[in-house]
């Protein structure tokens, strides 16, 4: 068993939103990793670990789709923007 609990999780998720974007994907990581061990615990509210799974991903979608936008890809898919090739 581990001894992160989910607000612990919640904690991490909210802190990761003020963080740059590698910083911000290591913790995001690491605590996916913190709720998957906590889906073998009977204790754990179930529907809560899976709605900050959910939020989890979301976030990562969110940071994956901003770098790649900054990296190029946005301004090939929005051809008006000023830096579109």
């Amino acid at each position: 068993m581990t001894d992160t609990t989910l607000d612990d999780v919640e904690r991490n998720l909210d802190r990761a939103a003020d963080l740059e974007a590698d910083e911000a994907i290591s913790v995001l990581q690491t605590a996916k990793q913190d709720l998957e061990a906590l889906g073998t615990d009977a204790d754990v509210d179930e529907a809560r670990r899976q709605a900050l799974e959910d939020r989890l991903d979301q976030r990562m979608r969110e940071i994956k789709e901003r770098d790649a936008y900054d990296s190029g890809l946005g301004a090939a898919m929005n051809p008006d923007e000023d830096d579109a090739p």
